[in-house]
């Protein structure tokens, strides 16, 4: 069934609109000439497909600036891999409510996203660049902190009569929302999950991440653990390095300690400036002690820094 606000469609009309919306990726709803016209009144009205948005670009970036309908402001990246594979960052807030020290996006909040606006970040892509093969959950706001429109938004991202986009090229990234990983233990997908961790120890990840004051690292490797137990999926812990503040081989022996477990790799980061920290000089020498201790460890490729579409650099400030 699709239902927005106040209008229901189902049956082959539904199979329709799937197709106008997410293959076809119309982009007037007076293109939709299969439909009856007074349902193509409806759905202007209750769905506009306009998208105001202006794009930023680097080398195989680019970075949207969506303006929504009450004026707030959502940031989107594509990254072009290459000719087979490109990738959606996908927002799920209005800035974000966290407020991790090392992220631009934390320093505001409005609101959640709604389905359509999540969505309407990958049609933007999809309608005038190209179609994404992957998601990432991985741009403004925690998913998991609105968990019910993200988990819709994954289905009609992943169903076949509309983006048909596979589980397992879906990620969520949470900073630890422990509530939100228990409930996604128990759904019935393929999507993968990653960690934002960027500390081995209580004591510094709750200085740079206000959301860990809660709970300690040992609760939260538990949740993952049972993640891991019922699912069977591999589980990324992404570590952003930052100069003198987590990257010494001293934190890499502490990290290496909590990732010694079956299913579980680390994904290095490489800072972004936001002004507050500075980029780490010893990435080499901490994946190397991280790999010669047995860890699955992989470094992320950078995209988009000259546009401050990068990790940590996204914000409602344009």
């Amino acid at each position: 069934m699709f239902c927005h606000k106040k209008m229901k469609i189902e049956g082959y009309r539904l199979k329709q609109v799937q197709r106008l919306l997410y293959k076809d990726l119309i982009d007037n709803w007076d293109k939709a000439t299969v439909l009856p016209l007074e349902m193509r009144e409806e759905l202007k009205e209750s769905l506009p497909l306009k998208i105001d948005y202006k794009i930023f670009e680097d080398k195989n970036t680019k970075k949207a600036v969506i303006n929504l309908k009450d004026n707030s402001k959502i940031e989107t990246v594509l990254m072009e891999h290459d000719n087979k594979r490109a990738t959606v960052c996908v927002s799920c807030q209005v800035g974000c409510p966290l407020g991790c020290l090392f992220c631009a996006t934390g320093t505001s909040f409005k609101r959640n996203l709604e389905v359509d606006e999540i969505l309407q970040q990958v049609l933007l892509f999809s309608r005038y660049y190209r179609k994404p093969t992957n998601i990432v959950f991985m741009g403004m706001g925690e998913p998991f902190l609105n968990y019910e429109n993200v988990m819709q938004a994954i289905k009609i991202l992943n169903d076949p009569n509309c983006f048909n986009i596979g589980a397992r090229k879906i990620s969520i990234s949470t900073a630890g929302v422990i509530d939100g990983i228990k409930k996604f233990t128990n759904e019935d997908n393929q999507v993968n999950l990653s960690i934002s961790l960027h500390a081995p120890n209580d004591e510094l990840r709750r200085k740079l991440m206000p959301v860990s004051k809660g709970y300690t690292i040992k609760d939260l490797l538990e949740v993952v653990d049972d993640y891991i137990l019922k699912t069977k999926r591999r589980v990324m812990f992404e570590y952003l390095l930052m100069k003198d503040v987590n990257d010494s081989i001293e934190h890499a022996k502490q990290l290496s300690q909590l990732m010694k477990r079956p299913l579980y790799m680390v994904n290095l980061i490489p800072y972004n400036s936001t002004g507050k920290f500075k980029r780490s000089l010893n990435t080499k020498e901490f994946k190397d002690y991280l790999e010669k201790q047995g860890i699955f460890t992989t470094q992320r490729y950078e995209f988009g820094h000259k546009i401050d579409a990068a990790c940590g650099q996204l914000a409602n400030r344009i």
